[in-house]
């Protein structure tokens, strides 16, 4: 039982190893071709945790509690080891599919509305304040014609990361 145990904690060493040096074993193969992407699903660090973590607390429960012996501990072991890699494997799959939504840029601000800030004269650039998800951002603002501090605008199209093309609320 006590080989069992030590496999157990083995397993469970292995996990706190592959979160703490997350890429550290696919890194020592980058230059083999022939195990590119091999570590990233079933053979995974925390999928091999799982298995070895499984397959020694499994047996030592079966050994432990039943008269059954070793062998039979050592299947009950390799199938709750199995179990639990492929359950790991499943898991970190559909956390890998699980998508954030898009980063906001530039191109989101076409259409929105803002607030002068510093006056825009009518050949050069002043600032307006605009929102870009949810935050409040100054940016450079050029306008056909001269526009006064305080004036609610619409940005007609984006000029660069920090710049816009705006043109006047009519009201």
């Amino acid at each position: 039982m006590t080989l069992f145990l030590g496999i157990g904690i083995a397993g469970i060493v292995l996990l706190v190893l592959s979160l703490i040096f997350d890429g550290v074993l696919e890194g020592l193969f980058d230059g083999v071709s022939a195990l590119d992407g091999i570590f990233d699903g079933l053979l995974s660090l925390p999928v091999i945790a799982g298995f070895v973590s499984m397959f020694g607390f499994g047996g030592a429960i079966v050994l432990g509690t039943t008269d059954l012996g070793t062998v039979p501990a050592t299947a009950a072991g390799v199938a709750a080891g199995v179990g639990a890699g492929w359950l790991t494997w499943k898991f970190s799959k559909a956390l890998m599919r699980d998508q954030t939504s898009v980063t906001p840029s530039g191109s989101h601000l076409v259409g929105s509305s803002g607030t002068v800030v510093t006056a825009i004269p009518a050949t050069g650039y002043g600032e307006v304040l605009l929102r870009l998800g949810g935050q409040p951002m100054k940016f450079s603002a050029k306008s056909a014609q001269p526009v006064a501090y305080g004036t609610e605008v619409w940005v007609e199209e984006t000029l660069s990361s920090s710049s816009v093309s705006v043109r006047p609320v009519e009201r």
